[in-house]
């Protein structure tokens, strides 16, 4: 097994844990979770590790990334222009990923330099770079959160008011941010259907005036719509628009 894939997944996928209070030690018992030659964790334990971390990973990938808010306006989007399955669900998914991973660069890269490269290097160990590798990814979260929504899950978990949203636990940042973001998404989706209901209310009255009450609205509809997309250069400013909500 890489020892780089196996701590790249404890790292990420621990943070989603508030790993400062699960994997706490015992003071007669420190924890010392090492891979490949920076502990002593055993080969079949490394596995069960490896595997039981995988299953966190689409989790953080969709809660803790910017990945929630592109796929709602995406699929809003979809939904706008009523082309039902174009583009398909693949392609849709496929560029959100891509989107998501151009946008989360920065802070892949702060965690990589403070806790993976010295976890790898072997002079920190994992839990180490778990508390190193958690500010870049909190702060990323907290630009992005609405003050409402951390007041509301800190006093649900009772946490008590924080010095500052710095010292807040990911229990409390994760879900916070996660509410955040689909009240996000569909703020931006709702705009988005704006001018295409316009369309399609147009249409709908221009058919409706003629007396053509066979004629499905949406057929007639649908080709102006398309090209007021294509004019607008609509997918330029949608992702320049999404990506620039996350500077």
């Amino acid at each position: 097994m890489k020892p780089r894939v196996l701590i790249i997944a404890v790292v990420f996928a621990l943070l989603t844990l508030g790993s400062s209070t699960l994997f706490a030690a015992q003071p007669s018992q420190p924890l010392n979770l090492k891979v490949d030659g920076i502990g002593a964790v055993s080969a079949p334990l490394q596995v069960v590790l490896f595997l039981t971390l995988m299953t966190f990973i689409p989790a953080v990938l969709v809660i803790m990334t910017s990945f929630t808010r592109i796929a709602i306006v995406f699929h809003f989007l979809r939904q706008a222009l009523g082309t039902q399955d174009m583009p398909s669900n693949q392609m849709l998914v496929g560029l959100t990923l891509f989107l998501t991973m151009f946008i989360m660069a920065p802070v892949a890269e702060r965690i990589n330099t403070a806790a993976i490269e010295p976890a790898m290097a072997g002079t920190i160990d994992v839990m180490t770079a778990i508390d190193r590798g958690s500010p870049p990814l909190r702060a990323f979260m907290l630009k992005q959160t609405r003050q409402t929504d951390l007041a509301l899950f800190v006093e649900l978990g009772r946490a008590g008011r924080p010095a500052s949203a710095d010292d807040l636990p990911m229990r409390i940042v994760v879900p916070a941010f996660a509410i955040s973001e689909l009240k996000t998404g569909f703020q931006m989706g709702f705009f988005l259907f704006i001018p295409f209901l316009l369309i399609d209310l147009i249409v709908s009255t221009t058919l409706l005036s003629m007396g053509m009450m066979q004629l499905p609205p949406a057929m007639i509809s649908l080709p102006f719509k398309i090209l007021l997309f294509v004019m607008i250069d609509g997918w330029n400013l949608i992702v320049s628009s999404l990506v620039r909500s996350f500077i």
